[in-house]
C-alpha cells in the first residue's frame, strides 16, 4: 500500500467513500466518548472531535481527488498548446482509470501535434529549395547575367513544376489523412538527374560562395577531376523522390562548403542489385559525437549550427521508401569535409520508412543570439509521452487552494517552524496551567504570550489600528485577574478576539469584518498546506527527530520504572506524589483536549496573521441610487413624523405627571417606564439600520441632494438620541423602584453605546463619509466593556441596592446573595454585620487558589470570611434571603 495514498489499492470509489465515512465516524465516536467519560466540557470536546474526523479524512483522502485537479491544470496547459503534461495515475478506481485515459489522450494529442509541426517543417524545407533556385534564376535574368533563352526558361519551368507537384502531394496527403504516397517507378537517367540538380544548386549558390561542382559516374576515385558524366547510369526509381535526395544532399553540401570550395558528386553501380550516390564537400566535416544524429530531424549535428537537419532526414526517408539506406562515410586521413552515401536498389520495392526518421526523439534546441536564417529556424516539438507527472515548474493547485481561490491565496509563503513550535508550546502551557483551576492569573499568562506570538507574525503589526487594538486588548485581558465574574471574563475575551481578527485582517466595513472574524475558524482548513510543508521541512532537520525520539523514550522509561518503584516502595511513592502532579486518566484527557484546542486556535490565528484573506472583496457592492428624491424621502419622512409624535407624547407624559398617566393609560409611572424600555431599545437599533439604508439608496449627485440627505438623516438621528435619553431615563426610574441588577446595567450600557453610534453617524453625515464607523463602533464597544470591568459592575450594583435600602428600606437580599465574589467587600461594608453575614454565608467561601489561579476578586472575598456571627438566628437569615419583588 502506498503510504502517501493509503486507499489506492481499492478498485471502487464507492468503497473508498464508504471506508472514509466509516472510519471518520469511528474516530469521532471514540474521541467524543473519551471526552465525555473524562468530564471534558463540550466546548472542548466538539472541536477536537471535528479535528480528529477531518484528520482521518485528510489522511485517507490523499490522492483521491488530486488526479482531477491535475487533469484540470493539464487541460489548461493544453489550451495554450502544451501537451507534455501528464497526470499521476496510481489508484485502481474510476478516477485512476480516468487519469490513465487522460494520459493516453494527451499522448495522442502530443503525437498529432508533433506530426503537424513536422509536416509544416518538411513543407517549408521542400518549398525553400525550388523557390531559392527560381529566385536566383529570375535575379540573374533581371541583372542580365543569364540570357532569357530556352534553357533558362526551362529551368524556371522545372522549378515551377516541382512546386506544383509538392502542392499536389499535400492535397494527396490530406485526402489519405497522412498516409504515405506510393512510389511511381520508372526508368531514370541518374546522370541527367545529377546535371539538373547541379544546375539548380549552382543557380542557388551563384551569389553566395562561388562553389564548384565535380560530377563522376561509374566508380572513379573520390577526388577525380570534373570531367562531366562519362557513361549513362540508368536505374529504376521514382524520379521526383530521387530528385529530392539529390537536391537535399547538394543543398547541405553547398551550405557547409567554404568559399570557392568544391562539391563532389559520384554515382555508380555497386553490384548486380545495388547502386550508390555519394556527395562530399570540403567543409569542416562532422565530429564523431554528432555523427549518429545526422539523419535526425531538427538535430544540430554541426557545432556552429546551421540548418534544422530536415534535408538529410527527408533524404533518408526517400531512400528507405525505395528499400535502400543512407549513411555517413568517415573522412579519410588528411582530408576534411563530409561524405554522405546513399545505397539504393536497381529495382526498388516500396517499404515503410523507419519510425526513427518520422518521429525522432526531440532534444532541446540551442538558443542563439543572432536571428536564425529560414533554414535554421528551429521548430519545437512536444516530448514523447512521459510516464512521470507534471514537472515541478508547473505546480498543481491543492484542494484547499481550489476551494478558497483568489479570495484567500497563499502569496509565496515560506515554512514557519517557529510559529508551529510556538503554538504547540502555548498549547502545552495552557494544558499545564488551565485545567482544574479557576479563572485567574494562569489564563492571563496564556492570553498574553498567545497574542504576542500571533501579532509577531502579522503583516500589519505597525498599523495604528493594530496598536490601538493591542492596547485595549491588554486592558480587557487584565480583567480575568481583576474581576471574579465569569460572564465578564467571557465577554472581555470574546471582544479581544474580535479586536485581534479585525487588526490581523485590516477590515473596515461591516461585511469584511464578519468575514475576517470567520477566517479564524476557516484558517484551520486554509492553513493545512502550509502546515504540511512546515512539518515536512522540520522532519528534514537531522537533529530534530532524534531529540523528539529521545525525549519520548526517556518519558516512557521514567513513567514505567517510576511507576513500578512508586507502587513497590511507600517512601518512594510519597516522594513521587509530592513531585508529580495528578496524572489520572481523566486529567490527562482534559489536558490533551485543552492543549489541542488552545494550540490549534493560536496556530489558526498565526496563519491569518501571516496570510490575511482578501475580505475587502466581500464588501457590499455600491448600491444603485433611486432616480427620484421622493422615493426615499417619503418613507424616511414618515419615520421622522413617528419620532416627532413620540417626542410629543413623552413631553405630555413628563408635564402631565402621574395623574395624567393614570387617567390616560391606567398605569403607574414605574409600570409605564418598564413597559416601553425594550421597544425603545429596538427602535434605536432599527434607526441605525434605517439611516444606513437611506444613505445607500439616496442620490447624492447635486448640492441640493446632499443638503436634503443631511437634514433628514440628521433630524432622524437627533430624535433617536431623544429616544435613547428616554430609554435610559425609563430604566433609571424602573431600577429606583424595583432595584438594580447586572443585566439592567448591561442593557443601560448597550443603549448608551447605541446612542454613541448615533453621534458617530451624525459626525459621518456632515462629511458624507462613514468608512471609519465600523472600527470606531468596535473600539468604543471594547472601551465601554473595559470601563464596565474596571468599575466592578457587581460591586456597583450591590452598592446601588444598598443605597436604595438605606433610602427606602427595600432590599432584595436573595439577589445580593446571587452576586459573585466581586460584590462581597461592598456587601460586608455596606450592610449590618448580621445581614451581611447571612448573605455571604449563604453563598459560601470561594475555593482556595494557587499562584496560577489567583484572582483579585476571589482573594478579597476569601479574606473577608463567611462564617455566621455567634447568636445569629438561622430563621431570620432565611426570611432575609427570601426572594424580593425585583421584577
Amino acid at each position: 500500500m502506498n503510504r502517501d495514498r493509503p486507499l489506492d489499492g481499492l478498485r471502487s470509489i464507492k468503497v473508498k467513500l464508504a471506508v472514509l465515512v466509516g472510519l471518520s465516524i469511528v474516530v469521532a465516536s471514540l474521541v467524543s466518548e473519551a471526552g465525555d467519560r473524562a468530564g471534558v466540557p463540550a466546548w472542548l470536546t466538539v472541536p477536537v472531535t471535528i479535528a480528529g474526523s477531518l484528520g482521518v479524512v485528510q489522511w485517507l483522502a490523499r490522492g483521491m481527488t488530486s488526479p482531477l485537479r491535475e487533469m484540470t491544470a493539464a487541460a489548461n496547459v493544453m489550451a495554450t498548446g502544451g501537451y507534455s503534461r501528464r497526470v499521476t495515475a496510481t489508484s485502481a478506481d474510476e478516477v485512476g482509470q480516468l487519469a490513465r485515459a487522460f494520459n493516453t489522450m494527451a499522448g495522442d494529442l502530443a503525437t498529432a501535434d508533433q506530426q503537424r509541426r513536422q509536416l509544416v517543417a518538411m513543407v517549408s524545407h521542400e518549398l525553400r529549395t525550388p523557390l531559392t533556385a527560381q529566385r536566383g534564376l529570375l535575379e540573374n535574368l533581371v541583372d542580365g547575367v543569364v540570357s532569357p533563352d530556352d534553357a533558362a526558361l526551362r529551368t524556371a519551368l522545372t522549378q515551377a513544376e516541382r512546386l506544383s507537384d509538392l502542392v499536389s502531394d499535400l492535397l494527396d496527403l490530406s485526402r489519405v489523412d497522412g498516409g504515405l504516397r506510393t512510389l511511381s517507378v520508372e526508368r531514370v537517367d541518374v546522370g541527367a538527374l545529377i546535371e539538373q540538380g547541379v544546375a539548380e544548386a549552382r543557380a542557388a549558390a551563384a551569389d553566395q560562395r562561388r562553389i564548384q561542382f565535380a560530377t563522376v559516374l561509374g566508380s572513379p576515385p573520390p577526388h577525380a577531376p570534373d570531367r562531366g558524366p562519362s557513361t549513362a547510369l540508368l536505374v529504376d526509381a521514382d524520379p521526383d523522390r530521387l530528385a529530392q535526395v539529390v537536391a537535399n544532399l547538394l543543398d547541405n553540401a553547398v551550405r557547409h562548403s567554404p568559399l570557392g570550395g568544391t562539391v563532389r558528386i559520384s554515382a555508380g553501380v555497386l553490384d548486380r542489385e545495388r547502386w550508390m550516390l555519394e556527395v562530399g564537400d570540403e567543409g569542416p566535416g562532422i565530429s564523431p559525437d554528432h555523427a549518429e544524429h545526422v539523419f535526425d530531424r531538427f538535430g544540430s549535428w554541426q557545432e556552429s549550427g546551421g540548418g534544422t537537419g530536415l534535408g538529410l532526414a527527408i533524404a533518408s526517408w526517400v531512400c528507405e521508401l525505395h528499400g535502400g539506406s543512407i549513411s555517413l562515410i568517415p573522412a579519410e586521413a588528411g582530408t576534411t569535409g563530409a561524405r554522405v552515401r546513399a545505397v539504393l536498389p536497381l529495382r526498388p520495392t516500396a517499404s515503410e520508412p523507419s519510425p526513427s526518421h518520422l518521429t525522432p526523439t526531440p532534444r532541446p534546441l540551442p538558443v542563439t543570439a543572432a536571428a536564425p536564417s529560414p533554414e535554421e529556424t528551429p521548430v519545437s516539438t512536444p516530448s514523447a509521452v512521459p510516464t512521470a507527472p507534471a514537472p515541478p515548474g508547473a505546480p498543481v493547485p491543492s484542494f484547499v487552494d481550489s476551494v478558497f481561490g483568489d479570495l484567500w491565496p497563499e502569496r509565496g509563503l515560506s515554512t514557519r517552524p517557529g510559529l508551529v513550535l510556538g503554538s504547540v508550546g502555548i498549547g502545552a502551557w495552557a494544558a499545564l496551567v488551565l485545567p482544574d483551576r479557576n479563572i485567574g492569573l494562569g489564563l492571563l499568562l496564556v492570553l498574553l504570550p498567545a497574542a504576542g506570538l500571533i501579532l509577531s507574525g502579522s503583516v500589519r503589526l505597525r498599523d495604528p489600528w493594530t496598536i490601538a487594538s493591542a492596547v485595549v486588548g491588554v486592558g480587557l485581558a487584565s480583567l480575568v485577574v481583576l474581576r471574579a465574574a465569569e460572564w465578564l471574563t467571557v465577554l472581555a475575551v470574546g471582544i479581544c478576539g474580535l479586536l485581534l481578527m479585525t487588526a490581523l485582517t485590516g477590515t473596515r466595513g461591516v461585511v469584511p469584518a464578519v468575514a475576517g472574524w470567520s477566517s479564524w475558524v476557516l484558517a484551520a482548513v486554509r492553513g493545512l498546506p502550509l502546515l504540511g510543508r512546515t512539518l515536512t521541512a522540520m522532519s528534514s532537520v537531522s537533529s530534530l527527530w532524534p531529540v523528539v525520539r529521545t525525549i519520548a523514550l526517556s518519558l516512557a522509561a521514567l513513567i514505567v520504572f517510576g511507576g513500578l518503584f512508586a507502587s513497590g516502595d511507600a517512601v518512594f511513592g510519597s516522594w513521587a506524589e509530592a513531585v508529580i502532579p495528578d496524572v489520572a486518566v481523566d486529567s490527562l484527557v482534559l489536558r490533551f483536549f485543552t492543549a489541542f484546542v488552545v494550540g490549534g486556535t493560536v496556530l489558526a490565528a498565526c496563519y491569518v496573521a501571516i496570510n490575511p484573506p482578501r475580505v475587502d472583496r466581500l464588501a457590499l457592492p455600491r448600491a444603485r441610487s433611486v432616480s427620484r428624491a421622493w422615493e426615499w424621502l417619503v418613507p424616511a419622512g414618515l419615520v421622522l413624523a413617528v419620532f416627532v409624535a413620540f417626542v410629543v407624547a413623552q413631553t405630555a407624559a413628563m408635564w402631565g405627571g402621574h395623574d395624567y398617566l393614570r387617567r390616560t393609560t391606567g398605569l403607574t409611572y414605574a409600570e409605564y417606564v418598564h413597559q416601553g424600555f425594550g421597544q425603545l431599545t429596538a427602535v434605536t437599533f432599527l434607526t441605525l439600520l434605517t439611516v444606513a439604508l437611506v444613505a445607500r439608496k439616496a442620490p447624492r449627485e447635486t448640492a441640493r441632494e446632499h443638503l436634503l440627505l443631511r437634514l433628514v438623516l440628521g433630524a432622524l438621528c437627533l430624535l433617536a438620541l431623544v429616544v435613547v435619553g428616554s430609554a435610559l431615563y425609563r430604566m433609571n426610574v424602573y431600577q429606583q423602584a424595583y432595584g438594580f441588577t447586572v443585566l439592567r446595567v448591561l442593557v443601560d450600557a448597550f443603549e448608551l453605546w447605541m446612542g454613541l453610534l448615533l453621534v458617530l453617524v451624525v459626525i459621518a453625515g456632515l462629511h458624507l463619509s462613514g468608512w471609519w464607523i465600523p472600527r470606531a463602533a468596535l473600539l468604543s464597544g471594547a472601551a465601554l466593556v473595559l470601563a464596565i470591568g474596571v468599575a466592578d459592575p457587581e460591586a456597583w450594583v450591590a452598592q446601588r441596592n444598598i443605597d436604595r435600602f438605606a433610602a427606602t428600606g427595600k432590599l432584595d437580599a436573595a439577589y445580593l446573595a446571587s452576586l459573585g465574589a466581586d460584590a462581597a467587600p461592598t456587601i460586608r461594608s455596606g450592610l449590618t454585620p448580621d445581614l451581611s453575614a447571612c448573605i455571604l454565608s449563604s453563598r459560601g467561601l470561594p475555593e482556595t487558589d494557587d499562584a496560577l489561579g489567583w484572582n483579585l476578586g476571589r482573594s478579597r472575598a476569601r479574606a473577608l470570611g463567611t462564617e455566621p456571627l455567634p447568636g445569629l438566628d438561622p430563621v431570620s437569615c432565611s426570611l432575609a434571603l427570601a426572594p424580593g419583588d425585583g421584577r
